[in-house]
């Protein structure tokens, strides 16, 4: 399937905002287009959220600082990854503090609530959600996942290890599985950080960030699954660097349309063509299309 000039001229171009920029969640939030990125700095300088709403993809406006590091009691440095989601009228960011390296270390993944998707945000439980290293996942990278019966699941991790826990109703704690577990190791081959799921035709997508974050070949891969839970089996990559384009690209989050027949946005961040800062990243969408028979086909960045 091509990708046609009026499709390219429906939204607007990439980069989607001026700024360094990386991870970002893409909802829909009462009828506007909202993301939610990491502010891409030095740990030191990476200590809040701002986020970007539109309601026609041309027109992009910043919503700023709707969550500072002051306001998180636990938190000391980078703040980054966050992932939304509401529920019963309140809004909950899910987002990574500290990048902690054993369970000896204060952070992991937090949880923020607010009653307007733009915030302000206020810590929900004055700790991390998820504090301890479970099946080799650093706890970062976390995404949020409502099913159709309304159960919310949250894909998380790092270090190659991807874990799903099950929310409860308050969306600010963890249930147990039917077999007492709290968390699952979902891990698919090649996987590195960045979970993302929805749910297309009954069948359920499992996509994540593969390569390093800081080099040229990080990308998007991704499996399908009958189950939330898995199992995941890679398919392959759809989304990687462009020698004519950019580098870098991955982490992204979707748009995923309201209607059976809506147009599909891959919303990801990449590094510019001759930029050498890790850093250096922008926020990015394109159009993602499928093959009849389910499948993802490669998303061509412009």
């Amino acid at each position: 399937m091509q990708h046609s000039q009026s499709n390219v001229d429906a939204r607007a171009a990439n980069p989607l905002s001026p700024g360094w920029y990386a991870d970002p969640e893409a909802r829909i939030f009462e009828g506007n287009y909202w993301i939610y990125p990491t502010h891409s700095a030095i740990y030191e300088e990476q200590t809040f959220f701002d986020a970007f709403w539109s309601k026609d993809l041309k027109e992009w406006h910043k919503a700023e600082r709707i969550l500072e590091i002051e306001q998180i009691s636990w938190a000391e440095k980078a703040l980054w990854a966050p992932s939304s989601i509401e529920v019963g009228g309140r809004y909950y960011l899910y987002f990574c503090a500290n990048d902690i390296q054993s369970d000896d270390e204060v952070g992991g993944i937090g949880v923020a609530v607010a009653d307007r998707p733009e915030g302000p945000f206020r810590d929900a439980l004055g700790r991390p959600l998820i504090d301890r290293f479970h099946y080799g996942a650093q706890p970062i990278d976390p995404h949020v996942f409502a099913d159709d019966d309304g159960q919310a699941y949250l894909f998380y991790g790092g270090w190659g290890h991807c874990n799903v826990a099950k929310l409860n109703r308050d969306m600010t704690s963890v249930d147990a599985f039917e077999d007492g577990s709290t968390f699952k190791s979902v891990t698919p081959e090649h996987y590195v950080e960045g979970p993302c799921m929805f749910k297309r035709g009954g069948r359920y997508y499992f996509m994540w960030a593969e390569g390093g974050w800081g080099g040229p070949d990080y990308s998007v891969a991704y499996a399908i699954s009958d189950a939330p839970l898995g199992p995941f089996e890679r398919i392959g990559k759809i989304l990687q660097q462009d020698p004519d384009v950019a580098t870098g690209a991955g982490h992204h989050g979707l748009f995923v349309p309201q209607e059976e027949d809506g147009e599909w946005w891959i919303v990801y961040h990449r590094r510019p063509l001759g930029e050498t800062d890790r850093n250096h990243r922008v926020l990015c969408m394109d159009r993602m299309f499928f093959a009849e028979d389910g499948t993802i086909l490669p998303v061509k960045m412009t």
